[in-house]
């Protein structure tokens, strides 16, 4: 009898321990967290407004050859300006850009500091005389949609077009956290005088939204794979990251800082070295207490990374690629525009 009652009991025992039978299955409790809100990125321009951003780009290059090493210093800072012509139902303008002033010095190892200050100077300086010529005309209309896009360009001075020239917002309203990518591709020319396409990707993230204010992370990296050096410092460039303050409700940039700080070695030989290091800084002019808020946020880890510099060169080209890119620097924000 024992035997027989037993087990069934040892059975009920271990059925109120494991406490009892299962309850039907029911269904979770709905979330009590709401979902997080998401954001409409968008450009806004109104027809016979003049835009302007203070940007300053610094540049420091160490090209070391056979045990001999040439330090290029520069200095740019120019105002900028966009003069809005049109406005179309879509949100897209058209707009001018021209830069209005400009302060710029270089210095090489053993030779003088150069500089050229468009405001101050009657004349320019030897290599700066298509800087002083362009100072306040318009150097291309172009017509970009209220995502970024660049859907039109003509140039008006000079022979070069960039092909960025505003951050490129998400197609979607974003939440923070929410990446979206950008493809780019640049030509560069070879030795052997041919030109290699280099295929680059930018990420963008939205760090942040505080007082209608957006933070963009931005960061841009070289996909296409480069094995000749020579090739490659040409590139350094191309590889930039930093921040965005975006002012969601004026549909406009308010500050951004990008950096860039690359070495490259063998380019000419097996001892030699290129350390590239580029810094740009941007704020729009006239902004008020927005931009100032803007600035006074936290640094994230980009700005910490490197108190250095974003893409110029700086062996013996940097003289001319300096020259080159005060007319119309390239990509922002992440972007020279």
């Amino acid at each position: 009898m024992l035997r027989t009652v037993g087990r069934p009991l040892a059975g009920l025992v271990l059925w109120s321990l494991c406490g009892g039978l299962a309850p039907a299955d029911k269904p979770n409790p709905p979330s009590s967290n709401p979902p997080p809100a998401k954001h409409a990125l968008r450009y806004r321009f109104r027809p016979g407004e003049t835009l302007k951003w203070q940007m300053e780009q610094r540049l420091d290059v160490q090209t070391t050859i056979s045990g001999n090493t040439l330090t290029t210093e520069a200095f740019t800072g120019q105002v900028k300006a966009w003069r809005i012509k049109e406005v179309a139902a879509d949100g897209s303008a058209t707009l001018e850009n021209f830069v209005e002033e400009v302060d710029m010095r270089q210095k090489l190892t053993g030779r003088a500091e150069v500089r050229y200050n468009s405001k101050t100077d009657s004349k320019p300086p030897l290599g700066f005389e298509n800087v002083a010529q362009s100072i306040g005309v318009p150097l291309s209309r172009v017509t970009v949609d209220a995502q970024g896009k660049v859907v039109k360009r003509e140039r008006l001075l000079g022979n070069r077009l960039h092909s960025q020239l505003t951050l490129l917002l998400p197609d979607r309203p974003v939440a923070v956290g929410e990446t979206w990518t950008v493809p780019g591709e640049s030509a560069v020319p070879t030795a052997d005088k041919t030109i290699k396409r280099i295929k680059t990707l930018q990420t963008c993230t939205l760090l942040d939204v505080a007082e209608g204010v957006a933070t963009i992370r931005v960061a841009t990296q070289v996909l296409t794979p480069i094995r000749d050096p020579a090739v490659e410092i040409q590139t350094v460039n191309l590889e930039a990251a930093g921040t965005v303050r975006f002012d969601i409700a004026a549909g406009r940039i308010l500050a951004q800082r990008m950096d860039a700080d690359k070495t490259v070695f063998g380019f000419s030989g097996a001892a030699s070295s290129y350390h590239y290091r580029e810094q740009l800084t941007e704020k729009l002019l006239g902004a008020g207490e927005k931009t100032a808020q803007a600035d006074k946020k936290p640094a994230d880890s980009a700005d910490q990374a490197a108190d250095a510099p974003r893409p110029l060169p700086g062996n013996a080209q940097s003289a001319k690629r300096l020259e080159a890119i005060v007319p119309e620097p390239k990509r922002p924000g992440g972007t020279r525009r």
